[in-house]
């Protein structure tokens, strides 16, 4: 995998309280590129925060339909991934910024 395609395939943490929760037991929550594979998101989270990857499990977050003043709208669908890391390995993303 090339560096440009890693730095793109982790589009955001997710900061939930669900998130947080599970932050606690070493297991980090990502918005993650919607053709993204999991061993691409393995290979792409050891190498831009230095840490060994346990597991990871992807799921993909359904449309949602809306409606606002009458008019019928979507919000887009989008992938998560839930990484697990190894015992001894932290992500620090407020320390990072």
């Amino acid at each position: 995998m090339n560096e440009e395609r890693m730095l793109q395939l982790l589009v955001a943490p997710q900061m939930s309280e669900k998130a947080m929760r599970l932050s606690a037991d070493s297991q980090y929550v990502f918005e993650v590129l919607s053709d993204a594979t999991k061993p691409e998101i393995k290979t792409a989270v050891e190498k831009l925060f230095n840490v060994q990857v346990k597991n990871v499990r992807v799921l993909n977050v359904r449309a949602n339909g809306t409606h606002f003043r009458g008019r019928v709208g979507a919000h887009s669908g989008w992938k998560k991934a839930y990484v697990t890391l190894k015992p001894g390995f932290t992500i620090d993303f407020i320390g990072a910024a």
